[in-house]
């Protein structure tokens, strides 16, 4: 089935929601990519990514404050809600919790927080649970089970960019599911040097991708831990367009739209250096793609070109140059905003709107 180029939604920046507090000594290296929800009075909040020195990361929280026409213009701090405080979070030369997602998921009652735990072998991901966005119950890192047919073991790599589908699925084995985005990361001599890239069996591109794990929704019903027991893993999409050249990776939350699920993305573009240090020749933009609504696994669409790229001062200049990255989508009075990382230093929001096209062929 050929993938169409024609995805109806736009992007329009709307500016600063949220920089760094002068003084705030955990703010010190930026307020980033945030996570989102809203409280059990509604109100919503945003969880962002707080940056001390010597780049330590934890979760904070922060109340979302809009103007008169209900558009989000900055926010009011009511601390941290996740600390690197676990030692499977805190490394011996890089420590922290970054870079949350969190999906509502009503069948569970729960809203479901994705991070990295970056530990003593560098990035992976862990889950928490929380009925009010204040306080956390972890789960432990996720545990992907063991696939014969791609022939490589998934727990061995880094991993990043994980994200819940709001609502159950059907797995490919068709069992009601819970559905997880994330982005393995093939080079093994990142954590054992010597190693290289391993890749799944039937992969031959070793640039970063977006896959697709299950979990079945009975077993997690059973017992909440089970969110960490991922199986079924696919691969989803691949750099494929000049903005996304050299790595892809997840978003906010997938959301539900007429076509299908709206997975926001961000593409990357540049010079990669080697290891896993901040990178500061790279090029980070927002794109979509259009995901099958019965099985998401299915691409039908993606856009060709960004549609929101490195262009104010903000998203240009920071921590890490020229990177606008999207993490959470929240609709208020209905209308749908994103809120993205500004050079790894500020958190802004952009408007989506859907255009009057539809995608074809």
């Amino acid at each position: 089935m050929p993938v169409s180029t024609t995805v109806p939604y736009t992007l329009t920046r709307l500016g600063v929601v949220m920089a760094p507090l002068d003084g705030d000594p955990l703010e010190a290296e930026g307020v980033l990519n945030p996570a989102s929800g809203r409280d059990p009075d509604g109100v919503l909040y945003l969880l962002p990514r707080l940056v001390a020195a010597g780049n330590v990361s934890r979760v904070g929280l922060a109340r979302v404050v809009v103007d008169d026409d209900g558009v989000p213009v900055g926010v009011a701090r009511e601390g941290v809600v996740l600390e690197p405080d676990r030692a499977w979070e805190r490394g011996a030369a890089h420590s922290g919790v970054e870079d949350p997602r969190i999906t509502w998921i009503d069948a569970l009652g729960l809203h479901v927080m994705t991070y990295v735990a970056y530990g003593p072998l560098g990035p992976r991901t862990a889950l928490a649970v929380s009925d009010d966005l204040r306080t956390w119950r972890r789960l432990g890192p996720a545990l992907f089970a063991y696939d014969d047919d791609l022939d490589v073991d998934l727990n061995l790599f880094h991993n990043k960019d994980t994200v819940f589908f709001p609502t159950p699925v059907t797995s490919p084995s068709g069992i009601e599911s819970l559905a997880v985005l994330h982005r393995p990361m093939w080079d093994l001599g990142e954590i054992r040097p010597g190693q290289g890239v391993v890749l799944p069996r039937g992969v031959t591109d070793d640039r970063h991708s977006v896959w697709i794990s299950y979990v079945p929704l009975a077993s997690v019903r059973d017992d909440v831990v089970n969110l960490v027991h991922w199986r079924e893993h696919r691969f989803l999409a691949g750099p494929e367009y000049p903005f996304e050249e050299l790595k892809i990776g997840g978003g906010p939350a997938p959301l539900r739209v007429p076509e299908g699920w709206l997975l926001l993305h961000h593409g990357v573009t540049g010079v990669l250096a080697s290891g896993i240090a901040q990178q500061q020749r790279v090029n980070y933009a927002a794109g979509a793609l259009l995901l099958d609504a019965d099985d998401p696994s299915v691409v039908l669409a993606r856009t060709p070109e960004p549609l929101l790229a490195p262009e104010t001062d903000d998203e240009r200049s920071g921590i890490v140059p020229n990177v606008v990255f999207p993490t959470a989508i929240e609709e208020i009075g209905g209308v749908h905003y994103v809120f993205y990382g500004m050079a790894d230093s500020k958190i802004g929001v952009a408007r989506l709107d859907r255009t009057e096209h539809s995608p074809g062929t």
